[in-house]
């Protein structure tokens, strides 16, 4: 079977959310995160909560003020620093 370029691509496109490495299994689940989150005293709303290959959750939300704040969070402490 021969697939043009468009397929070929859309098939990488599909299989890599699959190579993508997973949060180690001490991790701090999503929910949690989310929980630690909203209760800083500058939350606002949610934009972005996503597991980051380089070993963090990524966070990113708005402040009541309508500030972006960019945040990694260690999936085991818990620990947010800024990005």
């Amino acid at each position: 079977m021969r697939l043009t370029l468009p397929a070929a691509a859309m098939l990488a496109l599909v299989a890599l959310p699959g190579w993508a490495a997973a949060p180690p299994a001490n991790a701090r689940p999503a929910s949690d995160v989310l929980r630690m989150i909203e209760q800083r005293p500058d939350f606002g709303h949610l934009e972005e909560l996503d597991w980051d290959d380089g070993g963090y959750w990524k966070v990113e939300y708005r402040t009541r003020d309508g500030r972006k704040v960019e945040l990694r969070v260690d999936p085991v402490s818990g620990e947010a620093r800024a990005r």
